[in-house]
């Protein structure tokens, strides 16, 4: 218990107090400090006391403004100098604790390809590819289950895929058609690449412009693009012309009803896994019928007309047929029509090599139905001869070509 004392005693100086007492420092002992009395003032101080406090009783009891503004508070110090409101001179000494941590600096924000980072990429293929693979899972057993119904062996039975071709259609491809097909894939290729060029290129480095007009400048890759088209073109017309002559178009223009029921038919038997019997050299199966039909008759026209309404060929002055066929059709075609190429191109492959390679590259390279080699390296070299292209398609080589035609400069 503490023992607090404010009276005067005897024996104590002038003005001193008795000293606050705590507890005992031992047990049993006497209560500490040990009885007694504060010192008060020094004789030297008391007559500086003295006088303030004479000249406060003197002093105004309230400060005029200016006083008062005037007045500055004294800092207050520690014994050995330092002001208060300055830190310690030396480093602090207390932990901070079990729970203390020391916050790094944030991660830079890793770098995004589109609306993904690349992790994200490889999770959205991932999780994307299993789910693709477990819907064709699903695909193949319920296609697999109808066709064994009866409804579904009767159907096969009435339809096995394909229909009987007319009187006098050819048999076999001619060496014409090998040749085609080869500078088909040639030119689509360049064309395809030049054209997604074309689509994210921001910044032309080089430009074309023709003789006679000077100020009409386009890109050295929009001009390499539209060159491809006109080859592709005139490819393209000898194609149908010469099909057209051979009799050739009765293998891929559909001549009976029956070839829609067929190509459904067709599409169950692939879907199933259990693909229908392969005899391209007499007939092809109404699905692949109607697959070349819809490349050649009607995407190719789609693909020419939206690129030449958006090519500098068209006439820019004609306000009623640009009235009538807005370059934003063009543009909302002509992409979609290039993606169906890629796909196209993509199955045909996929279907050439699963259905019997050897035999097939030599239907389409070297004209003969026969199980060998020859078709497969003919295929090989003109795979060499499209990577060579596709590597050359650069400003240093194309710049050349392209003065033999008309300006190129660098702006």
């Amino acid at each position: 218990m503490t023992q607090v004392v404010t009276a005067e005693r005897p024996g104590g100086a002038a003005g001193a107090k008795a000293l606050r007492r705590g507890l005992p420092r031992v047990p049993g002992g006497e209560p500490w400090p040990p009885e007694g009395f504060a010192p008060s003032a020094t004789p030297a101080a008391a007559p500086a006391a003295a006088a303030a406090a004479t000249a406060a009783a003197d002093a105004p009891a309230v400060l005029a403004p200016e006083a008062a503004a005037s007045t500055t508070p004294v800092e207050r110090a520690t014994p050995s100098g330092v002001p208060l409101s300055q830190p310690l001179p030396f480093p602090r000494t207390v932990w901070a604790g079990q729970a203390a941590r020391t916050r790094s600096a944030p991660a830079p924000e890793p770098k995004r390809y589109g609306p993904f980072t690349r992790g994200q990429w490889a999770g959205a293929v991932i999780v994307g590819g299993a789910g693709l693979l477990y819907a064709a899972a699903m695909i193949v057993l319920a296609v697999r289950w109808l066709l064994s119904t009866s409804w579904g062996v009767d159907f096969l039975a009435a339809f096995p895929g394909e229909y009987h071709l007319p009187e006098g259609a050819p048999v076999g491809f001619p060496a014409w058609l090998g040749w085609q097909h080869f500078f088909n894939v040639f030119l689509m290729v360049l064309i395809i690449r030049t054209g997604l060029t074309v689509r994210t290129e921001k910044r032309p480095t080089v430009f074309w412009s023709p003789r006679s007009n000077g100020r009409r400048k386009i890109s050295l890759n929009l001009w390499f693009h539209q060159s491809l088209d006109i080859l592709w073109l005139v490819n393209g017309v000898i194609f149908v012309v010469l099909l057209f002559v051979t009799g050739q178009w009765l293998r891929i223009v559909p001549t009976s009803w029956e070839v829609f029921p067929n190509a459904l038919s067709a599409a169950l038997q692939y879907a199933s896994l259990d693909w229908p019997t392969e005899n391209g050299w007499v007939n092809y199966n109404s699905l692949q019928q109607l697959a070349y039909f819809t490349t050649v008759f009607l995407a190719a026209p789609l693909a020419a007309l939206t690129g030449v309404r958006m090519s500098g060929v068209w006439p820019k002055n004609a306000a009623g047929l640009n009235k009538a066929y807005p370059v934003e059709w063009a543009r909302a075609v002509h992409f979609p029509v290039m993606l169906y190429f890629v796909l196209f191109i993509f199955v045909h492959v996929v279907l050439v090599f699963a259905t019997g390679a050897l035999r097939n590259l030599n239907h389409m390279y070297a004209a003969q139905d026969a199980v060998n080699w020859t078709g497969f390296w003919i295929f090989a070299a003109s795979l060499v001869v499209i990577a060579a292209a596709w590597v050359a398609a650069r400003p240093l080589v194309l710049a050349p070509i392209a003065r033999l035609f008309g300006k190129v400069s660098g702006r």
